[in-house]
């Protein structure tokens, strides 16, 4: 007589219950712990920031920022009203200016660097190699070293202190490192996308427009990141070229919202915190890119 004891018709056999290793679970907890501690500790300054431009003026000059949470309705947004409006050049309009610098500075380099990196890619020329080698070569270069050449250059043809020049020297500094990330992205794209486009009679162009573009753009939101912050954060090159003034960009503009004697620095912070609003959204609207475009291409 068998031992073994038949499943009943009509009645499924439960699946054998997962074997949990020990300790597992534990060790998840203490690294979620540990990252989430490690998050908090990151955001210290950015929270103090925060409390602090919304504190009246008062108050931070007598004790730390984290004497608020004793009395969490004592804010004020005058802090703000002031940094926004008061002041030989106000926030707001050094918000505009700002974006005037960084949203063609940052589409400038991307469209010629989106082209050059086609041909590096999928064009022959002679000297094709030597010619990428010295442009990632430049990355190297520090770009204080072209400063003075670039403001003689841009006075002899009388654009000194116009937008145009702060475009065009943000768009030399970023075009090395847009041409090594968009070629290496590209490499790494299917050539037989780009063989059938041949055989279909597409020229480059098409084949750059209707294919390339559309498949590179996360590599292109990469740079695009990178671009925008950079461009949108520089202190020295807007400094250089544009000056004070009705054109100052918000770097500059902060600068102008401390004392001679360091009097309202509450209002600095609340400077500080406003320059961190557009890059914050541009990063987290982007961010979903910015892994992926710049991993591709470097593991084969």
């Amino acid at each position: 007589m068998s031992t073994a004891t038949a499943t009943k018709p009509g009645k499924a056999a439960k699946a054998p219950a997962p074997i949990k290793e020990k300790g597992l679970g534990k060790a998840n907890w203490v690294i979620e712990t540990a990252v989430l501690f490690l998050c908090l500790m990151w955001l210290i300054p950015t929270i103090g920031l925060f409390i602090t431009s919304i504190r009246p003026g008062d108050d931070a000059d007598k004790n730390g920022w984290w004497t608020w949470f004793a009395n969490p309705l004592r804010i004020t947004m005058e802090n703000y009203s002031k940094a926004l409006f008061d002041g030989s050049t106000p926030m707001g309009m050094a918000f505009v200016n700002s974006v005037a610098v960084a949203v063609p500075a940052t589409i400038i380099p991307i469209m010629i660097a989106a082209f050059a990196a086609y041909a590096f890619t999928f064009m022959d020329f002679p000297g094709k190699d030597i010619m990428f080698i010295i442009i990632v070569g430049l990355l190297v270069v520090p770009n204080q070293v072209a400063l003075v050449p670039l403001s003689v250059m841009f006075m002899k043809l009388g654009l000194q202190g116009q937008f145009a020049t702060v475009w065009l020297a943000h768009a030399g500094f970023g075009m090395p490192l847009a041409v090594y990330i968009l070629r290496n992205y590209m490499a790494s794209l299917p050539r037989a996308v780009i063989e059938s486009a041949k055989i279909d009679g597409a020229s480059h162009f098409q084949t750059f427009w209707k294919l390339i573009v559309p498949m590179s753009v996360p590599a292109l939101a990469s740079f695009a990141i990178f671009q925008f912050l950079w461009v949108w954060n520089d202190l020295l090159v807007a400094l250089v070229f544009l000056g004070g003034g009705d054109k100052s960009v918000m770097t500059v503009a902060m600068a102008g919202l401390l004392g001679d004697r360091g009097q309202g620095w509450q209002i600095l912070t609340a400077g500080a915190f406003l320059t961190m609003l557009l890059p914050l959204i541009v990063f987290l609207s982007l961010q979903r890119f910015f892994i992926r475009g710049m991993t591709a291409g470097a593991v084969k």
